[in-house]
């Protein structure tokens, strides 16, 4: 698809006149008429406007010339799993697992490695391969090959210490301690949970990229613990597989 009727789709899609569209990214009616008709095509800046107007990539406004992947990771990158800086805007070049608010949220190459090689095995990898695949892929992306000039210099690495310290400190009956803590998506977490009243509620926001891990209940039986974290609070639930009749044990601004 074309940048022309990309843009027009889109704005369509909003119910936007063209009108409307100019006024919001501050140019001309007549600019987007001609963006629409493909006489012109947005410059570098507005682009960027676009973006956050319509939520997508700037690739996918050009028409998705390229196949986007994640500097850190490698996982090919759709709008949806894209990371986002500090602004809110999409940064191309990450996921939402390794990048977030603009926080790289890996430091260590094996941490990474261990959280993907699951992932990889249910793809039909076995873990070996898997591991030798990330081993020899990830020293080849921007984010490790620029490590030195990108690192926070240990900031995000303490943080997480600091709450896994905080996490443990609860001593919740039947939970392992938490050794580390992994980036999670909140819309692949975001679990409903019953409340005194009735009422199911959920706690955090689809969009947002948190800290989190699951343990195996030294109670033993079919349920797991759940832990998810970031600056403001520390909630843990238990649930059966895949999420399934989740409790919640704690929530706890910090």
């Amino acid at each position: 698809m074309e940048t022309r009727e990309v843009l027009k789709n889109l704005r369509e899609a909003r119910n936007l006149t063209q009108d409307e569209l100019a006024e919001r990214v501050m140019v001309t009616r007549q600019a987007v008429s001609r963006w629409e008709t493909g006489e012109t095509q947005p410059n570098t800046d507005t682009l960027k406007l676009l973006s956050r107007e319509f939520d997508v990539s700037i690739n996918t406004l050009l028409g998705s010339p390229r196949q986007l992947r994640c500097q850190c990771c490698g996982m090919p990158l759709e709008d949806s799993i894209i990371g986002r800086d500090k602004d809110g805007s999409l940064n191309e070049n990450y996921c939402q697992w390794c990048y977030a608010d603009g926080t790289y949220t890996y430091s260590n190459m094996d941490d990474l490695i261990d959280v993907c090689i699951p992932q990889m095995v249910k793809q039909g990898f076995s873990e070996k391969q898997a591991r030798e695949y990330m081993e020899q892929m990830l020293p080849t992306l921007d984010y490790w090959k620029k490590y030195e000039e990108l690192s926070d210099e240990g900031e995000f690495e303490a943080f997480k210490e600091q709450l896994i310290r905080e996490i443990n400190d609860l001593h919740i009956e039947g939970m392992p301690k938490v050794e580390k803590l992994n980036a999670l998506v909140g819309r692949f977490v975001n679990l409903e949970y019953p409340l005194p009243s009735g009422m199911k509620a959920k706690f955090l926001n689809d969009n947002t990229t948190y800290l989190g891990n699951q343990l195996e209940s030294e109670l033993g039986g079919e349920r797991c613990f759940g832990v998810l974290a970031n600056m403001d609070f520390i909630l843990i639930s238990t649930y059966e597989k895949e999420g399934a009749n989740p409790e919640l044990v704690l929530y706890k601004k910090r």
